[in-house]
């Protein structure tokens, strides 16, 4: 996947109020699909299924290396573990990288906002 477009959803971050449906709210906003969440900003991200996750479709991640801090994942409905090819690209970008479905991804992303923790957010939408 190549980086997301230059405009972001929202500029930032923002707690997340709804998922589901083949979608969230953030910022006051409704969007369909997946989402890429970084320090930066809130961007559409493609990804449908866990069998999409690759270095390239986390490419804007791994690119910027320690400095996100760590990648959330949410994988969707239920939880599914990365691949090997996955969890060595994010070893040798110096990132770790934690897993867990959408869900509690988004229960957990939430509560890492309100800390001020630095983390990078990939988020797998579930079906409507």
């Amino acid at each position: 996947m190549d980086a997301p477009g230059p405009e972001p959803l929202l500029p930032g971050r923002a707690p997340i109020g709804f998922y589901g449906k083949g979608g969230f709210r953030t910022g006051g906003r409704q969007h369909r699909g997946s989402l890429l969440i970084l320090p930066q900003g809130t961007f559409p991200w493609p990804v449908v299924s866990a069998a999409e996750l690759t270095p390239e479709s986390l490419s804007q991640v791994l690119a910027a290396g320690p400095s996100q801090g760590f990648l959330l994942l949410g994988t969707g409905a239920a939880q599914i573990f990365p691949d090997r090819t996955l969890r060595d690209a994010f070893a040798s970008a110096g990132l770790a990288l934690e897993a867990m479905d959408t869900p509690a991804a988004c229960r957990t992303y939430n509560v890492l906002l309100g800390e001020g923790r630095v983390f990078a957010t990939a988020l797998i939408a579930m079906p409507a």
